[in-house]
């Protein structure tokens, strides 16, 4: 075991899962996260799979994760997408056309959602560059799009100025592959951002957005919810920032030596070496 209960909540009723890292790797799951999630749901705790990735649908990831042993419901899927349809539900009821940059998954799960959405390179440029569109949107949603363009990024800049709220799915900056790295969400959002002086609504971890969205749809207090995450930057911090308590476990980004020397909001409740630990942790924890 590494890593103590000490402070750890004394009762645990919903558990959110970072995916990539911590329930597969790759193609296949990492060994013990199907025997977790199984004896989880076996003593009817809450579960959720958060993930960061807004191009996927929820129904997407039940298909994956069905075929490595890990049967789930779209209830318990929560992307960067969905995330941002809680927020909007809970905190932005009036918003209900959206301007949409991102790929088809993210436009399916707004669509699903009652928006009315119009892709950026749909809509109809304005008269002259830089002008007003014909139309105002309520807010303008910005995912990871691998088509995105210059005409694309001017459509949503001259709807933000429009008057709609600038919304990211996440703001990651890179987004990875087997091979390495590609530009990422965030850095959609941060060309939106500097060319509209706009401070977009982050929805995705770190921010705490994403993690309260889960805690508020599922009616459990974010007091009684732990995080199981590999990353301290995304997962750990954006549990802390939304009230959550985190155990970082040791099977993608982080490792021991990595784990020893965090500091801040960055420092876990517990850490773990893989899933069988994991469970040590929390079966003492569950009602």
């Amino acid at each position: 075991m590494i890593g103590g209960m000490a402070e750890l909540p004394p009762r645990v009723r919903l558990v959110i899962f970072d995916l990539d890292g911590v329930i597969y790797r790759g193609s296949g799951p990492v060994p013990g996260a199907p025997e977790l999630v199984a004896w989880l749901h076996a003593t009817g705790t809450a579960v959720r799979f958060a993930t960061n990735n807004s191009m996927v649908t929820r129904a997407g990831y039940v298909e994956r994760l069905g075929a490595m042993g890990i049967p789930t419901t779209v209830e318990e899927i929560v992307t960067s997408t969905s995330a941002t349809v809680e927020h909007l539900r809970q905190h932005a009821p009036e918003v209900r056309s959206v301007l949409a940059i991102g790929a088809d998954g993210m436009r399916e799960e707004l669509t699903t959602a009652g928006l009315e959405v119009v892709m950026a390179d749909a809509v109809e440029p304005p008269a002259g560059p830089g002008g007003p569109l014909a139309r105002r949107f309520d807010a303008v949603v910005v995912g990871l799009d691998p088509l995105i363009d210059y005409a694309r990024l001017a459509i949503a800049m001259s709807a933000v100025a429009g008057g709609a709220r600038l919304i990211a799915t996440n703001a990651d900056t890179r987004y990875p592959t087997p091979a390495g790295f590609l530009p990422g969400a965030g850095s959609i959002v941060a060309a939106l951002a500097t060319a509209t002086g706009v401070t977009p609504e982050v929805i995705g971890k770190p921010a705490p957005a994403m993690f309260r969205a889960i805690t508020e749809a599922s009616g459990i207090p974010a007091a009684e919810c732990v995080v199981v995450g590999d990353n301290p930057d995304a997962d750990v911090v954006g549990a802390h920032r939304a009230g959550c308590a985190a155990i970082l476990v040791l099977t993608g980004v982080a490792d021991a030596a990595l784990a020893a020397g965090l500091r801040g909001e960055r420092v876990p409740e517990a850490v773990a070496a893989g899933p069988a630990e994991v469970r040590v942790l929390l079966e003492p924890r569950l009602s």
